[in-house]
C-alpha cells in the first residue's frame, strides 16, 4: 500500500507529563490535550469522514435500529482501505504515547475504528473492550480522538475510575442488558464515574482495554466525529478465545493466527 503526501506526517514525538501517565495507570484512562494540532485535524478530518461515509454499511434510519445501532456509525480498519487514513492510524506520535502509557518499548496496531455518532444518536452502553479481544493481558489501549469539538451534550465519554484493575467484570455484550449490569457493578464496587469533559478537536482520550466506559447520547445538531486507534504491546500472544466475540475478532483481525502465536501479522505493524 502506498501513501500520499497530501496529509501531514504525524511523526514528531509528543512530550507526555509523568502525571498523565500516573493518572492513566491509576484510573485506567486519561485525556492528552492537543495531541494533534488544529491544522493537522483540519487536514485529516475530511479524509477520515469521506472514508467513513464511503465504507459504512448502515443505511437504516435511527428509529429502525436497536440500542447498539443507534450508538454510532462504526467503520473498522480504514487504514487498510485509504492510504491517507493510514498516515493517521500508523502515526508514530500516537503510537509513542500509547507505548509510554503502557510502559513498553513498542506496540502493535490491533485495528482502527471510526465512530460517528449522528445527531440524535443514542448512548453507547457501558462495556469493557477486552471482552471482545483474544488477548489475556492488561497491555492494550485505545485512543479516542474527536475530529470536532466534543462536549457531554454531543456524546462525550464517561469511565468507571479504576475498573481496569478488576479485569473482566462481565460477559455481557454492548446492549441494554450491559448497561443494567454495569450500573449494578459500579454501585456495588463504589467506582467513581468520571467524564472527559469538553474536548477540543485533536485532544485524545486513552483508556485501557478493561476500563468500564460508555459514551453519552448526541443531543447536538451535528455528527460527533471520532477516530479511534487500538494498540497491544509488542510480544503479547494470542489467547484462546473465551467467547464468540473473541473468536470472530481472531478470525477478522489476526487471520492465520492460533492461540500462543505472537500478535505479528500484516494487519498488526510494529510501532512506533
Amino acid at each position: 500500500m502506498t501513501t500520499t503526501a497530501q496529509t501531514p506526517a504525524l511523526d514528531a514525538p509528543h512530550p507526555l507529563d509523568d502525571a498523565l501517565v500516573d493518572t492513566y495507570r491509576a484510573e485506567g484512562h486519561v485525556v492528552v490535550p492537543g495531541l494533534a494540532t488544529a491544522a493537522e485535524v483540519t487536514a485529516y478530518r475530511p479524509v477520515i469522514s469521506a472514508a467513513t461515509m464511503r465504507y459504512t454499511t448502515e443505511k437504516r434510519a435511527l428509529a429502525d435500529r436497536d440500542t447498539y445501532g443507534r450508538a454510532f456509525l462504526q467503520v473498522t480498519n480504514l487504514w487498510r482501505r485509504d492510504p491517507e487514513v493510514a498516515r493517521f492510524v500508523l502515526a508514530r506520535r500516537f503510537a509513542g504515547v500509547a507505548a509510554r502509557l503502557l510502559g513498553v518499548e513498542r506496540v502493535r496496531l490491533y485495528h482502527d475504528q471510526a465512530l460517528y455518532k449522528e445527531a440524535g444518536g443514542g448512548r453507547t452502553p457501558w462495556h469493557q473492550d477486552s471482552l471482545y479481544w483474544p488477548f489475556d493481558t492488561d497491555l492494550t489501549v485505545t485512543m479516542w480522538m474527536p475530529l470536532v469539538d466534543v462536549t457531554p451534550e454531543t456524546g462525550g465519554l464517561e469511565f468507571a475510575d479504576g475498573s481496569h484493575t478488576s479485569r473482566a467484570l462481565s460477559d455481557v455484550a454492548i446492549s441494554d442488558a450491559a448497561d443494567e449490569h454495569f450500573d449494578r457493578v459500579i454501585a456495588a464496587r463504589g467506582f467513581r464515574v468520571t467524564g472527559t469533559g469538553p474536548m477540543v478537536a485533536g485532544d485524545a482520550s486513552f483508556h485501557a482495554g478493561w476500563t468500564v466506559h460508555r459514551a453519552l447520547p448526541n443531543r447536538g445538531a451535528a455528527v460527533r466525529e471520532v477516530m479511534t486507534v487500538i494498540w497491544v504491546a509488542d510480544g503479547v500472544p494470542v489467547a484462546e478465545p473465551r467467547n464468540a466475540h473473541q473468536a470472530a475478532d481472531l478470525a477478522c483481525w489476526l487471520p492465520g493466527h492460533t492461540p500462543g502465536d505472537p500478535v505479528d501479522g500484516e494487519f498488526n505493524p510494529l510501532l512506533p
